[in-house]
């Protein structure tokens, strides 16, 4: 699952971490990479945000700040029900323009599924067409997925504030698939906003070795009120190492 939770304020302007939990809850992922979370901030009771929906579902947690102002941070986080391990947590570049008042960054994590590594990359891109370009161009680069450890299977998820067809789409999807565009027969479905959903800003991309055997936008009228986006989850199969050697 990939979910915009906007500091878990729902559309009803009500701080509640539990309804969060709750709607992740209902789908019972195995990998939620959430983005738009707080830890310390005022706005927010000063809770850490990852760390109580990570209670609430009994999974384990990294969270990394894209930014701090004194002891407030802000930033995206991977929850999982196996032993996760940071490879790598950064700020992704900027550009000088008006919209790109905000760090954005990514948070790379491994976990280890039926013998094999896999590799998840959780980002939320910029306001700014460029700062996405840039962005987008060093995720794909060899930094993060073209680094020498980051080896397939690997997901890409995350806010990417980009439409499909987008410079920023077209760049992600030279190393990737879109799990929207993995089944037959299924139409694509916006997840933003939450109560008209008019655009497909979220995605969950995967390196050619994962099967995509089914994906959905929830929009459950408790998810509807959650936050402004409405969460994505694919369910995706690992093959086993052997296999995937015999099939390449």
């Amino acid at each position: 699952m990939t979910y915009n939770v906007h500091g878990c304020v729902g559309r009803d302007r009500r701080l509640d971490h539990a309804r969060i939990a709750a709607v992740i809850a209902e789908e019972n992922p195995d990998i939620v990479a959430l983005q738009e979370l707080d830890v310390s901030r005022d706005r927010s009771g000063r809770a850490h945000q990852a760390q109580v929906i990570a209670a609430h579902l009994n999974m384990e947690f990294h969270f990394h700040p894209a930014f701090r102002i004194r002891e407030e941070e802000y930033g995206d986080a991977v929850l999982a029900r196996w032993p996760l391990r940071v490879r790598k947590a950064a700020g992704l570049p900027t550009v000088n323009e008006r919209l790109a008042f905000e760090p954005r960054g990514a948070l790379w994590v491994s976990a280890e599924v039926e013998g094999r590594q896999i590799q998840v990359i959780n980002t939320h891109l910029g306001l700014s067409n460029n700062e996405r370009k840039a962005q987008i161009a060093a995720l794909m680069g060899g930094e993060w997925l073209q680094h020498p450890e980051c080896t397939a299977p690997s997901v890409l998820c995350g806010d990417f504030n980009a439409i499909p067809g987008s410079s920023v789409y077209r760049s992600a999807m030279k190393g990737m698939r879109d799990t929207q565009r993995m089944i037959l027969g299924q139409r694509a479905r916006p997840t933003f906003p939450s109560r008209w959903p008019l655009l497909r800003l979220d995605y969950i991309l995967v390196s050619s070795d994962l099967r995509c055997e089914a994906v959905r936008v929830i929009n459950s009228r408790l998810a509807c009120m959650a936050s402004d986006h409405l969460p994505l989850v694919a369910d995706v199969e690992v093959q086993p190492e052997a296999e995937f050697k015999a099939a390449t």
